[in-house]
């Protein structure tokens, strides 16, 4: 893998909506036990808010194929259509570890998206966790990535 393939994981971007704020907030925990800088984007509480607000905002700061992003909402679904609206963002909704280590593998996923009301925190923990750690192939999933 090439350096300019590596993910930024010292700076990682996460945002959430009201469903996923407390899933959000015991992530961070999780990432700051783990020495990770995380800036965190929103919100602040439970009150309802728009998801598209927080995953444009996310996505608007992925600044290079580097930077990693974790959006949380109720589904994952709405966060990751949102996300994947925006160049370089290649935003993945994950829901157990197979399917996240997959995202890396093959389509070098630079955002996760979890549903925080279909996973429960000890499998969005380890899914994070798989992010974090799993190299992206290469090869011919190299080749498909550059027709996105």
């Amino acid at each position: 893998m090439t350096k300019k393939n590596k993910i930024n994981l010292n700076s990682i971007l996460i945002a959430s909506d009201h469903a996923g704020y407390k899933l959000k907030e015991s992530i961070k925990k999780y990432l700051f036990k783990k020495k990770k800088s995380v800036l965190d984007l929103g919100p602040k509480n439970e009150n309802s808010v728009d998801y598209p607000l927080y995953a444009h905002l996310l996505a608007k700061k992925i600044r290079s194929k580097n930077q990693f992003g974790i959006l949380v909402c109720g589904s994952g679904t709405g966060m990751t259509i949102t996300a994947n609206k925006h160049k370089k963002v290649r935003a993945a909704l994950c829901y157990n570890v197979k399917s996240t280590k997959l995202s890396r593998l093959h389509n070098n996923a630079n955002v996760i998206s979890l549903g925080a009301r279909l996973t429960k925190k000890n499998v969005a923990l380890r899914c994070i966790n798989i992010f974090l750690k799993t190299k992206f192939e290469g090869g011919r999933h190299l080749r498909r990535i550059n027709k996105i």
